[in-house]
């Protein structure tokens, strides 16, 4: 059985608008913590995989990489402990692990940063250097992985938005915001093809393959993806089992489907979440061979010419892990290569070499449903909120950046305050973009 591996690398626009400083650090955080770990592990030889980035991460990325990025807690983390002031101190507490010991915060935020696999000096200024070189190195290190043949690289809409609810909010059904009209379709489309130039601009070709954001699809969210250049998407089983009226199929689950001119990949929920949700409270080497001896089961009744998926985050299930995941992963890609049922694939060769069954699809996310972005009092509002600022100053920069569907995940239950402020002040900014009062 073929196996396919997506790792998903998703960051919203953190930044305020115009330029101004970063609200939250995760963009820099994620950077040397995680994002720098899977190219390393990469790196040493494991499993082939899929890296798919968000557009508005690649912008982020390019923010630190050359210097642009004005962000207040690197500001922090550059300070003599004994130098910084309440608000510098507060930021540095942001990425410490729940439980940790407040006096310590100032000492360890900085090494907090990076992952278990790169050996750190003991010095503060060589921990910084070590963070610039990450910066510098990731993306071209992304590019070398791919000539090698050791990952193939995928994009999603820029600034991650739920596109099949941006060409049509009814699109989510009964979660669907009452009395809403909020109907963009050009909107979705100019996410997918910026995304895409971005994507070409730092990797030098364009992206064959979409991870649509939340893995939302819709056909006509598909059929705007394939005007925009891209020929396989990837979502969840959930939309699989409402596209085709019956229950799970492990037969259904392993190949890929047609739908308007783009593959369709469909990923097993249940395995997926066992690394996301589960596993992290196993000791690495079990969790990585039962992860394993469920794919060689699956094999075995699957066949040699069947395609399974495995999609996820590829940042933040690791910081529950024991060391950050990294042995865990590698006994993970040990496992996969030692097992020979399994055989690594590429997505953009299996839609090149393995035929698409026609399939009839639905509106669904990677949860099944879209209640995790509408259908609350306060996640209404923030559509309601969205909608009207489309209509009072039409499709401004601004615009696009509050179409992201983070906003929408956190409204009612945000983390931290700066999610539903970041929202408000894009708003605010498309009406000055358009030289609107907003009422």
């Amino acid at each position: 059985m073929h196996l396919a591996i997506l790792w998903h690398f998703h960051q919203p626009i953190y930044k305020a608008p115009g330029g101004g400083p970063y609200v939250l650090p995760w963009v820099n955080y994620h950077t040397s913590r995680n994002y720098w770990q899977m190219i390393r592990l990469a790196q040493e030889g494991g499993w082939p995989c899929t890296f798919n980035f968000v557009p508005s991460l690649l912008e982020q990325l390019l923010d630190y990489e050359e210097g642009r990025a004005d962000d207040p807690w690197q500001t922090a983390l550059e300070k003599d402990a004994s130098d910084r002031n309440d608000a510098e101190r507060e930021l540095a507490r942001l990425h410490m692990p729940p439980g940790s010991d407040p006096s310590e915060w100032q000492e360890k935020a900085l090494r907090e940063v990076f992952n278990p696999l790169d050996p750190l000096p003991a010095d503060r200024q060589g921990l910084l250097a070590i963070q610039a070189d990450i910066r510098r190195r990731l993306l071209p290190a992304c590019r070398k992985l791919e000539t090698d043949d050791r990952v193939e690289l995928t994009a999603s809409a820029y600034y991650h938005p739920i596109l099949p609810m941006i060409c049509d909010a009814r699109s989510a059904g009964e979660q669907s915001p009452p009395g809403l009209d909020f109907r963009h379709p050009l909107d979705a489309s100019y996410h997918l093809r910026r995304g895409a130039d971005l994507f070409t601009e730092v990797f030098g070709h364009a992206p064959r393959g979409l991870w649509p954001s939340e893995g939302a699809v819709s056909r006509e969210a598909l059929r705007l993806a394939a005007e925009a250049g891209f020929r396989f998407a990837v979502t969840d089983e959930s939309v699989l089992w409402k596209s085709l009226g019956r229950g799970p199929d492990p037969a259904a689950l392993t190949r890929p489907y047609a739908c308007e001119d783009m593959t369709v990949f469909f990923r097993d929920r249940e395995l997926s979440d066992l690394i996301g949700f589960t596993y992290a409270r196993w000791e690495p080497r079990d969790a990585a061979a039962d992860l394993v001896r469920r794919l060689a089961e699956r094999a075995r009744a699957a066949g040699e010419n069947a395609v399974l998926t495995l999609a996820l985050d590829g940042e933040n299930p690791w910081g529950a892990y024991r060391d950050n995941a990294v042995p865990f992963l590698r006994y993970l890609y040990d496992g996969l290569d030692a097992e020979p049922s399994l055989r690594p694939i590429f997505f953009g060769r299996a839609a090149a070499s393995l035929p698409a069954e026609p399939i009839d699809l639905q509106p669904g996310t990677w949860l099944g449903h879209f209640g995790q972005w509408t259908g609350s009092p306060a996640k209404n509002a923030g559509w309601e909120a969205l909608a009207k600022a489309r209509l009072d100053c039409g499709p401004v920069p601004s615009i696009y950046v509050a179409e992201g569907s983070d906003w929408f995940w956190w409204f009612g239950e945000e983390p931290h305050p700066a999610f539903g402020r970041l929202f408000r002040l894009y708003i605010d900014d498309a009406y000055r973009q358009a030289g609107r009062e907003r009422r």
